[in-house]
């Protein structure tokens, strides 16, 4: 019985060994020769490839992009299964001429895949050497880029070779038998990356800005209450005009503080000078300025004004139409400013903004520097129109003077607020015959009353 289970065993355990090897032998025969780990599988970089070459380039901060963007993996990818062409932006152009407002958007961890587009978008997946530029008359080459956009190459002028609008400033810097690096004038943006870019600042200006109330201005010293935050070289000030115009505490007008405080951006009394000398040089609007210069001091508060960042629009009327101004009208105290400040609207207006305006509005508004009146434009035969009725005024010599911060603009006649149009009507009205008693004098009312007593007064003509 032994036997018989040892013979049967025997039997079995040959069988058994037999199997086994024939499966492990099958396996074996199943598996790679050269088996590799996932992580060897990499292509291996060696010392003289182009990336190596990136990294240890004078494009340092193109390389410390491309470490801070996890693209070292990626790009060795791509060396693996073709030739690539860099084009790299020199070390100033991503240092001092980059927005330091998109630089931090670009470094900033939620926007990682923005970075990593924008580099990729320097990089084509093809050997390009500067003599493959096309020919200044011929029509650029188009190229596709590791980002999945596409750049286009083109050669003009003398000779100058550009990737989209960015000039080659070093052809063929770095060559490498798997690529090669040009240097580039400054940073390539592809559309998307730009368009993110927008509308993450435009979000940011939304919500990270506090609200804040218009700044308060005294109303006895007419000037802010409390120091206002800088403003930008250009930027309108703080302080609104009305208040810049209105004097200060002291009898001397207190300096409007506009950007950079008393100091100013713009030399607005040399501004103010020129559009006076172009006035005279022009012709016809003498009368203009001499009530600038010689009979008022607006010329200086005008110069204060554009010196403090504040834009001024002069609608100046010419000789045939001051010439129609009454005495009255000039000689009072303080007139001939009333009627300049009419004449002048707080904003930078030229010849074509306000024709645009009125065809788009019709009737426009604008505010003049004599509070709280108005001046009414609209369109009338192809030009503007400025007032109503018999005081209106047409423009009529345009833009004789725009320096971006005072326009001048030519009109043939004075305007003149509603009510004050008016009173001259009034004034001027035609003169009516009034018949008046003759005024009796006291001893002759003594009479009549001691008269009419006794009832004798109707005998009396004088006493009726």
């Amino acid at each position: 019985m032994s036997a018989m289970e040892s013979h049967v065993y025997g039997v079995s355990s040959k069988l058994f060994l037999t199997l086994l090897f024939l499966s492990l032998s099958v396996s074996y025969a199943a598996l790679p020769q050269n088996p590799v780990s996932k992580s060897s599988s990499t292509t291996q970089i060696n010392s003289n490839s182009v990336l190596v070459a990136l990294l240890d380039s004078h494009y340092t901060e193109l390389a410390e992009l491309v470490e801070k963007a996890l693209l070292l993996q990626t790009l060795e990818e791509a060396v693996g299964k073709h030739n690539i062409t860099i084009f790299a932006p020199r070390n100033e152009a991503l240092e001092r001429e980059l927005d330091p407002e998109f630089k931090r958007f670009l470094l900033e961890p939620g926007n990682l895949k923005s970075l990593q587009t924008l580099l990729m978008f320097h990089i084509v997946p093809k050997r390009i050497v500067s003599k493959d530029w096309p020919a200044d008359s011929s029509p650029s080459f188009r190229h596709p880029t590791l980002s999945n956009h596409h750049v286009h190459l083109k050669t003009q002028g003398q000779g100058n070779r550009l990737i989209d609008s960015a000039e080659i400033v070093r052809p063929d810097d770095v060559v490498r038998p798997d690529g090669l690096i040009h240097g580039i004038e400054r940073l390539l943006i592809p559309r998307s990356v730009q368009e993110d870019f927008n509308r993450r600042r435009n979000l940011r200006s939304i919500s990270a800005v506090l609200p804040e109330g218009a700044p308060e201005v005294d109303p006895r010293t007419h000037r802010l209450k409390k120091p206002a935050a800088p403003v930008p070289a250009g930027a309108p000030p703080v302080l609104p005009i009305y208040d810049a115009l209105a004097p200060g505490p002291s009898l001397a007008p207190a300096p409007a503080p506009g950007p950079g405080g008393p100091h100013g951006h713009f030399n607005g009394m040399k501004q103010v000078k020129d559009f006076i000398h172009t006035l005279l040089h022009y012709g016809g609007y003498n009368e203009m300025a001499d009530i600038l210069v010689n009979l008022t001091s607006l010329a200086t508060e005008m110069g204060r004004l554009v010196s403090e960042g504040y834009v001024l629009t002069v609608l100046a009327p010419n000789d045939e139409a001051m010439a129609k101004l009454t005495t009255d009208q000039l000689s009072e105290p303080g007139a001939p400013e009333q009627i300049i400040y009419y004449h002048i609207i707080p904003e930078y207006q030229t010849e074509e903004s306000m024709y645009n305006a009125v065809r788009r509005f019709g009737k426009v508004r604008y505010d003049t520097l004599r509070l709280p009146h108005k001046v009414v434009a609209q369109e009338a035969d192809g030009s503007v129109k400025f007032g109503q009725g018999d005081g209106s005024a047409y423009l009529f010599d345009p833009d004789i003077y725009t320096d971006g911060r005072i326009s001048v603009q030519g009109i043939d006649g004075v305007l003149l607020p509603p009510e004050e149009e008016t009173k001259i009507e009034k004034k001027t009205g035609p003169l009516v015959k009034v018949v008046s008693k003759p005024r009796r004098g006291k001893l002759l009312e003594v009479a009549c009353r001691m008269l009419g007593a006794v009832g004798q007064e109707s005998h009396f003509s004088t006493c009726q």
